[in-house]
């Protein structure tokens, strides 16, 4: 806990020993086998390339700091210091959220939860710029028209989310957030798919027996339903819109979005 308005949260998460003995022991093979190469006469001379070389390796684990490393003009010697890796080992599994928000106005699931959720906003970032959207490169160079065009590209991203949101129960997304928080041990757990989402992916039908679509294949569905622009025989100068029949996914995904298609 801080002191302040800043409030710090301790949260277990699972233990990240495995990882750095597996570091440890790669180390320790590269830092062997540099010994070998000094020793035989094929590595590096002279206490300064010496330790450049044995630098290298701390530069690739990122572990120096738990070896004692002694160098020498004709070689080096190295040991794991057992007192810092017992330090660093008893804050395996924790990580500290700091947020302004009073401890009483949110709780500390809360903290945790709000943070995770950043990994939506990220997602949303790499498709407004390269997956769906492509706001880069920008072919413009007034300011205004630059602003326009990001501006654009942002209004795009806003009704995409919506759209999303709409369209679940015809996508492979979760359409039940509730069931699956149920599924999720705890706030830092790895999410889970509620059991209606899996049976969804699994059999690749919805909850009513309609196939389930991507984002992207559902818009090339609906994009299928035209608008026409038609003429009389008695009467060229006539002209009316007709849409085309919606199929029954288009009719549904159209009931979800709240759209009128003859309103169009």
């Amino acid at each position: 806990m801080f002191t302040g308005d800043w409030v710090g949260i301790a949260v277990q998460i699972p233990t990240q020993a495995r990882k750095r003995e597996d570091l440890l022991q790669a180390t320790e093979a590269a830092l062997a086998k540099l010994a070998d190469q000094i020793a035989r006469g094929t590595g590096p001379k002279r206490q300064d390339k010496i330790g450049r070389a044995i630098g290298r390796i701390e530069n690739r684990y990122k572990l120096a700091k738990l070896f004692d490393i002694a160098v020498a003009e004709d070689g080096f010697t190295f040991g794991r210091n057992q007192a810092h890796i017992a330090e660093e080992a008893r804050l395996d599994g924790f990580y500290v959220i700091r947020t302004s928000v009073e401890d009483k106005a949110l709780a500390a699931e809360s903290v945790v939860g709000a943070y995770k959720s950043l990994a939506r906003v990220e997602r949303a970032f790499r498709s407004l710029k390269t997956v769906d959207l492509h706001l880069r490169p920008i072919h413009h160079w007034l300011a205004s028209r630059v602003r326009a065009h990001v501006f654009l590209c942002m209004l795009a991203c806003h009704v995409e989310w919506h759209m999303r949101g709409c369209l679940k129960p015809m996508l492979f997304d979760d359409d039940d957030p509730t069931a699956a928080a149920r599924e999720r041990a705890s706030i830092v757990a790895p999410a889970q798919s509620s059991p209606a989402a899996l049976r969804k992916r699994a059999s690749k039908l919805t909850a009513n027996g309609g196939p389930v679509h991507s984002f992207h294949s559902l818009l090339r569905d609906l994009a299928t339903c035209t608008l026409n622009e038609m003429t009389t025989t008695l009467n060229h100068a006539y002209s009316f819109t007709l849409v085309a029949t919606p199929t029954p996914i288009q009719a549904q995904a159209f009931t979800l979005l709240d759209v009128d298609p003859t309103k169009l």
